[in-house]
């Protein structure tokens, strides 16, 4: 079963012995996590793509790939066409396409472990038109036919301390309590990661560059909590951290407890918690409140203990990202490294500082035509050489105890000087990083209102970019956490769209991308912060940048700049050197110096 096609062959036979027309094949896990851990790649397995978000519709004759606008090329390049045909989300999904392509009366099956309740709905009703049924499976089938699966993760879970928490989980737990109380619920099910983990301030290595460790919880009105997690996963310090008000169950004792929950009213988050989870609740006749889980909210509002990290831990990124560029200014004009020696130079770097955790995200180290694949991933096979004069982005993070960082520079290899278009589409970018770092706004804003901001620049030109601006970054967690985000619309129902609070970490990301040609991004971490107007009527918001690093001049020009922009870029210079210069020395401080040279 080495061939994706031998594999796809396997998987039908299988669907036939289960008596399914059909099956779907998401990227998920039973925590509905963004990266999920070896065991839970099944799409990676039977398809070979290898984004984190995509899915796959498997019928007896016919199979579809679905992917948004970050994955067009990449699905292109990985998951061969004439197997699979490709479609694009949102302009459709797995429902609607179900609806015109599945058979009369089919029965799809699909893993209510890995799915989310809406999903399933609207999946069932775009089957009943056709008099078919959504049909969840005992056993997955592609567990049943992936011979080498990997097992979950079994590492050990660990202390978070409170000097980086900010606050204890006793508390955390009494703030859940009171909030049960208000909403006069019994209990609530915490099943996303992150939220596990910044609830207990533990963390674990089950997943690759996000600190998690695998499990479900109930927490209960009276303040305790009911863990559960496998016993390897609990060592004597974490257990004697969790104190005696959280009972620590093995996972299987889950779906009972929650058998156990018939009578009761029990928040479940219908974004974050899997269908199978609905349906033990309603097994059991539980009164299920839909609502979004407690923790979210509550983990992107930094504390003060987590801005400082944050500040901190990106004073030491910067360093090591900077030592970086200046490797590269020297090396990459010979045209002897590739995309991944660039990596790992970089990833080198960080390890530096000793205290690296994990990178937070697989690097984006994209050469030429690679850099205009947005959520490009370099590997052996697409590994392309650095050539001089051309462009080179990178964007890549690192996780720390204190905070997790995330920064993107596109760099001008030399030696020649880069062509007009290439500086014009960088100035554009430049101009709309610079536009969304210095906006302020009304307390009550949402995301989407400013997402134009980024975009003004480039839309004069009749340009545009087709990711988000900006999304939420964790605390020593989750690169990607919600609910704020910067972006064309919420996503969600209007009026669903979270707005954006004091203490809320973003990234600032607009981007340009030539397909087949090159790719620009630029991205800083910023923190939204209090800001006062003389005479302002109600209290306003702006951010403060927390990512230092030099943005390359090269790629700049400067008579697109306006003096305000012109002052901003000689202002964050001056601060990255003030920053990140007592911590370079030598020959890389000089460097520095003049890479922060006003423009």
């Amino acid at each position: 079963m080495h061939t994706h096609e031998s594999r796809l062959d396997a998987l039908r036979k299988e669907l036939a012995r289960q008596d399914l027309d059909g099956f779907v094949v998401p990227i998920s896990d039973e925590h509905m996590s963004e990266y999920v851990g070896g065991y839970a790649q099944r799409l990676a397995w039977l398809t070979g793509f290898g984004g984190s978000a995509g899915t796959a519709v498997v019928l007896k004759d016919s199979a579809a790939m679905f992917v948004d606008g970050r994955y067009t090329l990449q699905v292109r390049d990985q998951v061969d066409g004439r197997f699979w045909d490709y479609q694009s989300v949102p302009q459709t999904s797995v429902a609607k396409w179900l609806g015109e392509h599945a058979p009369e009366g089919a029965r799809i099956g699909y893993d209510a472990w890995l799915h989310g309740k809406p999903w399933a709905d609207a999946v069932r009703r775009a089957l009943a038109d056709k008099g078919g049924e959504l049909v969840a499976v005992e056993r997955n089938p592609i567990d049943a036919v992936w011979q080498d699966r990997p097992e979950p993760s079994d590492a050990p879970a660990t202390v978070h301390a409170t000097e980086h928490a900010g606050k204890s989980s006793q508390e955390k737990r009494a703030a859940i309590a009171e909030w049960l109380g208000e909403k006069k619920l019994d209990a609530v099910v915490i099943a996303a990661l992150d939220s596990l983990a910044w609830l207990f301030n533990i963390r674990g290595a089950d997943v690759e560059r996000t600190p998690v460790a695998l499990g479900f919880a109930l927490v209960h009105a009276d303040g305790t909590a009911d863990l559960f997690m496998p016993e390897a996963k609990l060592p004597a310090e974490v257990r004697a951290h969790l104190g005696n008000a959280v009972r620590a169950h093995p996972r299987e004792a889950f779906v009972p407890a929650l058998g156990e929950l018939g009578g009761k009213r029990v928040g479940v988050d219908p974004e974050r918690s899997v269908h199978a989870i609905f349906a033990a609740l309603e097994a059991a006749d539980a009164t299920i409140i839909e609502l979004r889980d407690p923790c979210v909210l509550a983990k992107a509002v930094k504390n003060e203990a987590e801005k400082a990290g944050q500040r901190a831990a990106q004073a030491r990124d910067g360093a090591a990202l900077s030592k970086f560029l200046k490797w590269l200014a020297e090396a990459a004009p010979a045209g002897t490294e590739t995309e991944l020696s660039a990596a790992a130079q970089l990833r080198a770097r960080r390890d530096e500082t000793g205290v690296l955790k994990d990178l937070s995200f697989d690097t984006i180290s994209g050469a030429g035509p690679n850099a205009a694949i947005p959520h490009y991933r370099v590997s052996e096979e697409s590994n392309r050489r650095i050539e001089p004069n051309s462009v080179y982005l990178v964007d890549s993070g690192g996780q720390y105890l204190d905070g997790t960082t995330d920064v993107t520079r596109t760099v001008w290899i030399g030696p020649g000087q880069p062509p007009a278009e290439v500086r014009d589409r960088f100035t554009r970018v430049l101009k709309g990083h610079i536009a969304l770092a210095r906006a302020v706004f009304p307390q009550g804003t949402v995301g989407s209102q400013l997402d134009g901001f980024a975009r003004q620049f480039l839309w004069a030109a009749g340009l545009d970019y087709a990711h988000g601006t900006g999304h939420g970054v964790g605390s020593f967690l989750s690169v990607h956490e919600g609910p704020q985000r910067i972006a064309k619309s919420g996503g969600g129902q209007a009026g669903t769209e979270q707005e954006l609070l004091a203490g809320m970490i973003l990234s600032n990301e607009p981007g340009y991308y030539k397909s087949g040609e090159y790719g620009i991004r630029i991205e800083n971490l910023v923190l939204v912060e209090p800001r006062e107007i003389a005479g302002a009527e109600g209290p306003f918001l702006g951010f403060e940048t927390l990512t230092f690093a030099p943005i390359d001049r090269a790629l700049v020009d400067t008579a697109l700049l306006t003096a305000e922009e012109t002052a901003w870029w000689n202002g964050y210079h001056a601060e990255v050197l003030a920053k990140l210069g007592p911590r370079l020395s030598g020959e890389e401080r000089a460097w520095l110096d003049g890479a922060c040279a006003p423009l």
